[in-house]
């Protein structure tokens, strides 16, 4: 594989990933809070032989700088479109893990044009709720008082609990990952999230497939919210998983990998 490129951003570092480059097919992956590029490894190193694949550490992320104390899914999206800028690309199909997918669909909003399709991979359109937004005051506040702390009790309540044991070096990994993000990156994060408005407009509007992909055992994200989402766009297309809870793309990596080079063809038609 080759080297991480950085490119300036509004004076600051992103870091991205692009493998691929001569063919004609581009996925972009974003990853997760508190991930980064390097969790979608696995998924380059299957399918960069297919397809061009772009992965991006999301500001505030991995080797990304912080650019404040608040990053909303706005300004991640004119992030990733800086990337795809550097990187030349026209259009593509993107798709967002949880965090990543409300960047995805802030993408969607400002830059339709560049896509020729979208997945959300445990995530949604709807704003945050008054007891979400609470919660995210109270997880803002767990990060600073004790980092590692929380950032261990947040990981392994992301897996469907059937998994944990199967899973413990993924999870021993993730959680590695996860606890080198900073405090203010962890706190920026929340904020835009809690901060984001609804863009059930976007999945109304879509005039390109959208890929749903959820967990049927997914504590974060009710699947009734999940089902009845996925019935809004033109073109949508759902994948519902038993025994995972809302990490797919570890937990069923090999059918979820499946799935997004099936539905990356369907959109290149």
């Amino acid at each position: 594989m080759e080297q991480h490129t950085t490119i300036a951003f509004q004076g600051r570092i992103l870091r991205y990933r692009d493998e691929g480059r001569e063919y004609p097919q581009t996925l972009v992956l974003l990853h997760g809070f508190m991930q980064n590029l390097d969790v979608w490894t696995p998924y380059t190193l299957a399918l960069m032989r297919q397809m061009r694949i772009i992965t991006i550490d999301l500001p505030g992320h991995g080797y990304s700088a912080i650019y404040g104390d608040t990053h909303t899914m706005e300004f991640m999206a004119e992030a990733v479109k800086a990337v795809l800028n550097d990187a030349g690309v026209k259009q593509c199909v993107m798709v967002g893990h949880s965090m990543g997918g409300y960047v995805t669909l802030a993408f969607a909003d400002k830059y339709p044009e560049m896509l020729r399709g979208f997945g959300l991979l445990h995530s949604h359109a709807l704003a945050d709720s008054e007891d979400i937004r609470e919660r995210r005051i109270d997880d803002c506040q767990q990060a600073v008082e004790n980092r590692a702390e929380y950032v261990l009790r947040f990981i392994p309540n992301l897996f469907d609990e059937c998994n944990r044991e199967r899973l413990v070096q993924e999870i021993k990994d993730l959680t590695d990952l996860s606890i080198n993000t900073q405090t203010e990156s962890i706190v920026a994060a929340q904020r835009g999230m809690s901060l984001r408005p609804s863009r059930i407009h976007v999945l109304q509007n879509a005039n390109v497939p959208v890929l749903f992909v959820y967990g049927k055992n997914d504590s974060r994200l009710p699947l009734e919210i999940a089902v009845s989402q996925a019935m809004l766009p033109q073109h949508a297309e759902i994948l519902l998983l038993d025994h995972v809870g809302h990490m797919s793309h570890i937990e069923c990596s090999e059918y979820v990998k499946s799935r997004i080079k099936n539905f990356v063809d369907v959109c290149y038609l």
